[in-house]
């Protein structure tokens, strides 16, 4: 089980310190959390996610480069075609650069628009549907998840905080959280947007990886 803590802007190093797995890093100009800094150098075990909302592949290459991303969350519509055309721009990179696709989900979901991403993504990732791409700070229901059909590693995000980690756990015993890759984490963590509440993160991490060690 891996941790990626999402909306980073403010208490980077502080963050990093807590030796999460993933970073993420809002690329798209209407958040509140668009990170536009510079990002201190990161042990080599944590990646750095960079997260895009319908970008053209220019400005994720872009992006890309200049921080040294990891991996590309796609957070808008983007199509399968054009997840293929951009893991195909990554081909000659020294280092693998995976993509997460991101499906929002409120009630129900409709699986099947899964299948068309299976060969040009590396990971799903389901989020809350809410007004806003994400941070919205809510679940959805994770009991739609006995339907996942996919054996693709997936990310669990929407609305996690301190006190959702017992039906973290919960979920984490369940049949559904086999192809569950990592827990993403984000609103619920701050003290203002971007500004992270290093306390409740450090108790989270420490008593999620305690308890499924």
């Amino acid at each position: 089980m891996k941790l990626k803590i999402c909306g980073m802007k403010y208490n980077i190093g502080e963050v990093a310190d807590l030796q999460p797995d993933y970073l993420g890093f809002i690329f798209w100009k209407p958040s509140k959390r668009f990170f536009d800094g510079s990002i201190p150098k990161l042990r080599r075990t944590t990646g750095k996610v960079g997260v895009f909302v319908d970008a053209n592949i220019d400005e994720i290459l872009d992006r890309t480069n200049t921080y040294g991303l990891n991996a590309i969350q796609l957070h808008g519509n983007e199509s399968p075609e054009f997840c293929a055309k951009l893991k195909e721009q990554f081909k000659d990179q020294k280092i693998k650069i995976d993509i997460l696709k991101v499906f929002s989900i409120k009630d129900s979901f409709d699986f099947a628009q899964l299948s068309p991403y299976e060969k040009s993504s590396d990971f799903f990732l389901f989020d809350t549907k809410g007004k806003l791409p994400g941070g919205n700070g809510y679940q959805f229901n994770w009991q739609v998840l006995k339907g996942y059909p996919s054996k693709k590693p997936y990310f669990l995000s929407g609305g996690i905080g301190l006190e959702e980690l017992d039906n973290v756990l919960e979920f984490l015993q369940k049949e559904e959280s086999k192809y569950c890759h990592a827990i993403d984490v984000n609103s619920r963590f701050e003290i203002s947007p971007g500004l992270k509440d290093i306390d409740k993160l450090k108790k989270f991490k420490n008593r999620l990886f305690e308890t499924i060690s």
